[in-house]
């Protein structure tokens, strides 16, 4: 098991228990497991944990952001002000064939 991956679990055993997660705690666990890792991991993951809702950022994993959303959004809104460069840029897509790269001369469809 990799270093990263037992500070993790023990993390994730942590916030499971409702424990604040530090990196005594998290150095504790992972000893208890007999597993080495290099001390500079316990501080770096409770640095980076603290604060942090865990079991809200793991349930949200697959779920898109209030800023993609947003995006999203004022993308939809702009592009009904842009229609007409839109428009043009598709009929100059369909100039460009295949037969102007040279290709035509090998693939027969």
């Amino acid at each position: 098991m990799s270093a990263e991956l037992a500070v993790v679990y023990a993390a994730l055993i942590l916030e499971d228990d409702n424990v604040e997660i530090t990196a005594d705690k998290l150095q504790t666990l992972v000893s208890a497991a007999g597993i080495e890792v290099e001390p500079i991991w316990f501080s770096l993951y409770a640095k980076a944990l603290a604060g942090q809702d865990l079991k809200a950022l793991l349930l949200n994993v697959g779920a898109p952001g209030a800023a993609s959303a947003g995006a999203a959004g004022a993308a939809a809104g702009g592009a009904a002000a842009t229609d007409a460069p839109a428009e043009e840029e598709k009929a100059e897509e369909k100039e460009e064939s295949d037969d102007d790269m040279g290709f035509g001369k090998y693939i027969q469809i």
